[in-house]
């Protein structure tokens, strides 16, 4: 019964969650284009939004948002809490809609609602929080051989985008800086559910921070939340929100569910039909986020081909083909 309650507030607090960061999404693209008007735009290697009031604001709510996100943590599991997600891709796609006239068709809206009912299937076959009654714990299983051989996996995988990938193909494609998002949300994750349970069990009245593993996660929690920041904001300021919120959520969910496992091993308590029920739950949501992308610019003015998933060589033999006609 313990089980089922924490899930049940861990859930709560993830749909406060969504609604606090699908909000920040639109309030903070707002502040990017004031500022890229004054100022070089992020998407350029600037930081002039740091001056605009209207970014700060959209950084108070997704701070509140993640401050709802990280509580969730200490209560359920994260193949529970990530997936929802989703609501704030609702939320931001349609408030882009209103606000951003950022255009959402009803096929986007179709592909809004898919997000929300393969959410539903992955909560509904989710596994119950794993008992952890010290830190020292969860450092044994970070420490186990499958997670570290994922955590340098993914640390080769951010070099090589960083320093290899953003400076080719960064403003052309919006797969890298969400990539780089990603592959670290997948470690920041883990690093939040660990001082999560630190401090769920330190005012529990057994003080985890007299040991170096919560302080360690900390620095990591830290150190990554400014980097996703830092390569959110050129998404967002390079590529249509209504595009960047779904793929990010599908990617940084993707490595989330994949690192918490390996970490967590969730599904060592699962049978087989509830595996498959949260799998076809996430094929579900990919349909759907991949309908929003699919039928971003339907209904609004012709656009030439969006550069996207497009290399500058497509882009540069398109335009020459246009000045032969």
């Amino acid at each position: 019964m313990r089980g089922i309650s924490d899930n049940v507030r861990g859930l709560v607090l993830a749909i406060s969650s969504s609604v606090f960061i699908g909000s920040s999404f639109i309030i903070k693209k707002k502040g990017l284009k004031r500022a890229g008007v004054s100022g070089t735009r992020a998407g350029d290697g600037g930081f002039s939004y740091l001056k605009e009031p209207m970014w700060w604001a959209g950084m108070v709510t997704m701070i509140g948002g993640e401050g709802a996100n990280f509580v969730a943590y200490a209560y359920a599991p994260a193949i529970l809490v990530t997936p929802l997600g989703a609501l704030s891709i609702i939320f931001s796609a349609v408030l882009a809609h209103y606000i951003l006239n950022e255009r959402l068709h009803m096929f986007g809206v179709v592909g809004c609602a898919i997000c929300l009912v393969g959410s539903v299937t992955i909560v509904l076959h989710a596994p119950l929080e794993r008992d952890i009654h010290s830190v020292k714990e969860v450092w044994q299983l970070a420490t186990e051989p499958g997670f570290l051989i994922y955590t340098f996996v993914v640390l080769a995988f951010l070099v090589f985008l960083i320093f290899w990938c953003v400076p080719r193909y960064g403003q052309t494609h919006m797969v890298v800086y969400i990539g780089i998002c990603s592959l670290t949300g997948s470690l920041t994750v883990m690093a939040v559910k660990a001082v999560a349970i630190a401090l769920k069990l330190s005012f529990s009245g057994s003080n985890q921070f007299k040991y170096f593993e919560p302080w360690f996660f900390t620095v990591v929690l830290i150190s990554f939340c400014i980097l996703q920041l830092v390569y959110l904001n050129k998404a967002l300021d390079m590529f249509n929100t209504a595009v960047v919120s779904p793929v990010y959520y599908v990617m940084f969910t993707s490595f989330t569910i994949l690192a918490s496992t390996i970490m967590f091993k969730e599904w060592d308590s699962q049978n087989v039909t509830q595996i498959v029920s949260q799998l076809c739950g996430f094929i579900t949501i990919l349909c759907g986020t991949f309908l929003l992308h699919k039928t971003k610019d339907m209904g609004g003015p012709p656009k030439p081909p969006s550069p996207v998933f497009q290399s500058p060589t497509s882009e540069i033999q398109l335009q020459h083909d246009h000045s032969k006609l």
